[in-house]
Order: structure tokens, then C-alpha cells, then sequence
């Protein structure tokens, strides 16, 4: 697999809420990594970056949540759309492997709509270039 970033570009960060998103690019693979938390007040901060994402033409979006402390239902409904909007050629999938992001999407049946994966080198290989 082709390690070279081809672009990487963005980080926002929501004031005094402690979520930070920043989005690579692997080829024609969009990866973007949250840390802090995503709740109501910044769950439309990881929306937007994956909506512009999605402007670019990706063959993937990987949402990397290996860094995330707190996710909250705002979250997961965020990326329940994403999956949704994205089409069916793109490839999708959520990083998360900790108990504050993997155990709730598990819990409320949400792993297998979003395709979820324990590490980025997992989610890369299955869905990237």
C-alpha cells in the first residue's frame, strides 16, 4: 500500500469545547481524525469536515476516532448521515477501538452500518487504494 500523503490540509478547532478535527489524504482516500470530545456542540464541526470531504470525490472517508474521549449520540448520528450521503462506490468507515467510542456504537447497533474498524492500518487496507 502507497503510504505517501498526497495532501493534508485542515484542522479546526471548536473554542473551549475540546475537539479538535483534522483531515489527510491518502491518495484519493480521505481520512479524517477527531480527538476530544464530539457532542452536540461539535459534532457539526466533524460534519462539516466530512461533507467537504465528500465535495472532493474520495474513493473512501475513514473517520478516525481512535482519539476521541467522549462520543456522544450527536456523534454517532453524524456519522450514521455521513454513511448515508456518502454514495455507494465511496467506502466508509470509523476507526474506534476504545471503550469511549467502539462500546456505544456496538451498543446501539451502529458498528455494522458504519463499518468500524480497531485501527487506521485496518480501515486503510479495506478500504483504501
Amino acid at each position: 500500500m502507497d503510504e505517501q500523503t498526497i495532501a493534508t490540509t485542515g484542522t479546526t478547532t471548536a473554542a473551549n469545547t475540546g475537539c479538535v478535527i483534522n483531515e489527510e489524504w491518502f491518495g484519493r482516500t480521505a481520512v479524517i481524525s477527531a480527538s476530544g470530545v464530539v457532542d452536540m456542540l461539535t459534532s457539526p464541526q466533524l460534519e462539516t469536515s466530512i461533507a467537504t470531504a465528500l465535495k472532493n470525490n474520495p474513493t473512501a472517508i475513514i473517520v478516525d476516532l481512535t482519539d476521541v474521549d467522549f462520543l456522544a449520540s450527536a456523534g454517532m448520528g453524524v456519522l450514521v448521515a455521513a454513511r448515508d450521503k456518502a454514495s455507494a462506490e465511496i467506502g466508509f468507515g470509523v476507526v474506534a477501538s476504545g471503550p469511549a467510542t467502539s462500546r456505544p456504537l456496538k451498543l446501539v447497533g451502529l458498528a455494522d452500518i458504519v463499518g468500524l474498524y480497531d485501527t487506521l492500518e485496518e480501515a486503510r487496507a479495506a478500504l483504501g487504494e
